[in-house]
């Protein structure tokens, strides 16, 4: 039996949010979906904030009052892909899950990164993220490598 991604009658609008403090906030409990190890709005958007002066954008796809969707994302250069957007962030409700919001976050990083005359757009998911996996596969992306992650701070000695 093929399963039908649910049928949505929101209408969405998607806009950067990091210099609004309200929608900031109201993004929390969206962003911590991906990111459990944040402990407080508060925190969050501190971080948000010290992230935006270092080049850091946050788009949220909002809908009937509410934030369904983010993409965090910044302009980069290296020497692999010259100038890219790296994509920090991109996480959508459980319940918009499977209704496009995810593709038109992505669509719309990929056309700032365009407007920004990048050459790449690149980010990272785990490992065991499979369904994150099958859906940058299916928006185009292609998998060309590991991240390899080694914690640096220092423990605590008793």
């Amino acid at each position: 039996m093929m399963m039908r991604a649910p049928s949505f009658e929101v209408d969405i609008t998607i806009a950067h949010i990091d210099d609004d403090p309200q929608a900031l906030a109201a993004s929390f409990d969206v962003m911590r979906q991906l990111r459990p190890h944040l402990h407080d709005a508060v925190s969050y958007m501190a971080q948000v904030r010290y992230q935006r002066e270092q080049g850091y954008r946050l788009l949220g796809a909002q809908g009937d009052g509410q934030i369904l969707g983010l993409a965090g994302y910044r302009l980069m250069d290296n020497l692999l892909y010259g100038r890219l957007v790296y994509v920090d962030d991109l996480v959508v409700t459980a319940a918009m899950q499977r209704s496009k919001v995810g593709e038109r976050l992505l669509n719309a990083v990929r056309a700032e990164a365009r407007l920004m005359d990048c050459d790449h757009l690149v980010l990272d998911t785990g490992l065991h993220m499979s369904l994150a996996q099958r859906f940058y596969f299916r928006q185009g992306l292609l998998a060309q490598g590991m991240h390899f992650v080694e914690p640096l701070a220092l423990e605590v000695r008793s």
